[in-house]
């Protein structure tokens, strides 16, 4: 494809052309000229779209798609889709699929369903087989077939010693162990987080404390063993406080956030709606404003989506029958970007690319074409028209959002919303 994009402001700092307006010429996916006013003598097609923005490609450390086993819920083909109009160049997938994705059989099914498309799938394998924590599953078969990582998603490894033997041995091969903390015990049948709203609602409450015990655990099992961590959705101040003083300790962790747990806060629970539903729940608004700080000041490493479709049998219910999770590929961008700097925001939707072992690449010549285009300026509200995935549990849904994702430019591959 010969394409030039028109009066883009670059927004990468580690390109010369940063905070630059320019046109880009791409032939064959590279970058062939970065310049002012680019002549067309080869009739290339060209993209001109307005208050364009154009940064290195996006990456989400956690989607859920569903294939193979919940297609109901959403497919690969579908998914991947969703993920280019958000303006995403490559996701990580959970393994939360059915069966689990915890051999090197199921690794390439996926990455085979996903090899056409212009967003690019890191399938995550389970740590466990079937993810049930007790055994764990073939790590190196999975890394040899392209798992970025492993981790049972949303579930917390209640035996310390298989985390512990888990660290030991990813470190003959340079993995990633993903440990989603929450002690098991501690959340018993809580569905929101323990505090004023959930007394007032009558709702059994998951304290904090829950997260934070099998954060520091992990931490001091990380410091014991070595190797490399990496912490997804906290949701606490305490977490980042835990997560802060160990980086300064030199441990070798990272941690994530989600977007909904920087945005929201458990006061939407008030009309009792399933949407609002997620795993850790949604905390305090002093929570919300320490993992903001947390952004900022670097102790939190990337932000996620943390989109996860659940069909509509499990999700419009009764509030403590209801699954966790929210879709958030389609919404990541605008609300971000009612809370945190664009610079901020760009920064933490790229660096997730370098902890998950995927290759990135700075916008000038000669380089490979990986971009996301977008409008940071868009005021607009998030409806029911601009939900592209097939499940519908969207919890910005009627939310005031600002910024809009264009599209991207992928493996040769332009796709726009």
């Amino acid at each position: 494809m010969k394409l030039i994009i028109r009066a883009a402001k670059i927004i990468d700092p580690k390109s010369p052309f940063h905070n630059q307006i320019v046109d880009l010429q791409i032939e064959s996916g590279i970058i062939t000229k970065i310049g002012s006013s680019l002549s067309n003598t080869a009739n290339f097609e060209e993209v001109k779209l307005e208050n364009l923005h154009v940064s290195q490609g996006w990456f989400d450390s956690s989607v859920s798609l569903g294939e193979p086993g919940f297609e109901d819920r959403e497919t690969i083909a579908n998914g991947l889709n969703v993920a280019s109009k958000s303006g995403f160049t490559a996701i990580a997938l959970q393994p939360n699929s059915y069966p689990i994705i915890d051999n090197q059989s199921q690794i390439n099914f996926v990455k085979s369903k996903a090899k056409d498309f212009a967003t690019q799938l890191f399938p995550i394998g389970a740590l466990t087989k079937e993810s049930s924590g007790t055994d764990m599953a073939e790590l190196f078969d999975m890394k040899n077939a392209g798992a970025v990582a492993f981790g049972d998603y949303n579930k917390n490894l209640d035996n310390p010693n298989l985390l512990k033997i888990a660290l030991q041995y990813t470190q003959d091969f340079d993995g990633l162990v993903v440990a989603f903390s929450e002690d098991t015990a501690i959340k018993g049948n809580g569905v929101a987080n323990e505090g004023i709203v959930s007394t007032r609602l009558g709702l059994k409450g998951i304290p904090a404390l829950a997260e934070e015990l099998q954060v520091a655990r992990n931490l001091f099992l990380l410091e014991y063993t070595g190797g490399k961590l990496h912490i997804p959705t906290i949701s606490s101040a305490k977490s980042v406080q835990l997560i802060k003083e160990a980086k300064a300790k030199g441990l070798d962790v990272t941690c994530s956030v989600s977007v909904h747990h920087l945005v929201l806060t458990d006061e939407t629970l008030e009309e009792f709606d399933t949407r609002f539903k997620v795993a850790p729940p949604l905390r305090t608004e002093n929570d919300r404003i320490a993992l903001i700080e947390g952004v900022i000041d670097g102790t939190i490493d990337m932000i996620t989506s943390d989109h996860n479709p659940i069909d509509i049998e499990h999700k419009k219910m009764e509030f403590d029958l209801a699954k966790n999770g929210t879709i958030g590929l389609e919404s990541a961008f605008g609300a971000l970007n009612t809370v945190l700097p664009l610079g901020t925001i760009i920064e933490k939707l790229t660096k997730g690319k370098s902890r998950f072992n995927i290759e990135y690449f700075i916008i000038d010549e000669g380089e490979i074409a990986n971009l996301t285009l977008f409008n940071p300026d868009a005021n607009w509200t998030f409806e029911k028209e601009n939900i592209l995935s097939k499940s519908k549990n969207a919890a910005f849904l009627g939310r005031k959002v600002k910024g809009k994702a264009y599209g991207i430019f992928n493996k040769g591959k332009l796709i726009l919303a």
